[in-house]
């Protein structure tokens, strides 16, 4: 086995792990199995959100969560959120953050059961370069008048979660913190 493959879970409807595949052929055969997304917060209610590299093999160069990334086998999602805070922000000392809920595995998502995480910090971030092209801070209404004229800037999975948030408060002010 290469050493930099990765191999996911496959996990049926209710997310119960039936093996271990590559990455390449999960998506190739629309296999489910898990991500996270982690939606930074800053205290003035602004979002971070990052562009994805142009090289990323799914979603190229649009805009997605803060941090998100594929839970990897053998790993549990709040490991994988801690993760990809390091790898993706270069949060050091990075915990998983609260969760906040959770998606079901179907087209739209990848055919990935996500975890949604959220958490409030002010940055600055040292963004990977292998992973993010850029990233910056927006407030909900200019996110919403974003989505609404040009959802296609925005990863399938993220444009699901931003539906969630449409019906959802705000978590803002008085946040919990996840990073020490």
């Amino acid at each position: 086995m290469n050493a930099r493959e990765e191999w996911f879970d496959v996990v049926d409807e209710g997310d119960v792990v039936l093996g271990r595949e590559r990455r390449g052929e999960v998506h190739r055969r629309g296999l489910r199995h898990r991500a996270t997304h982690v939606l930074v917060f800053n205290g003035r209610g602004e979002l971070f959100l990052q562009q994805r590299s142009l090289s990323k093999d799914m979603w190229p160069g649009v805009w997605d969560s803060s941090a998100s990334g594929h839970v990897d086998a053998g790993e549990a999602y709040d490991a994988c959120a801690a993760r990809e805070l390091m790898e993706e922000l270069g949060l050091a000392g990075a915990v998983a953050p609260e969760r906040w809920f959770r998606l079901e595995a179907t087209a739209a998502t990848g055919m990935e059961f996500c975890w949604v995480y959220v958490l409030r910090h002010e940055g600055p971030f040292r963004l990977q370069e292998t992973e993010v092209r850029g990233g910056g801070w927006f407030r909900r209404d200019r996110i919403e008048a974003w989505m609404g004229g040009s959802p296609e800037d925005f990863a399938s999975a993220f444009r699901v979660i931003w539906g969630r948030l449409s019906g959802m408060g705000w978590p803002v002010g008085g946040m919990e913190g996840g990073v020490r």
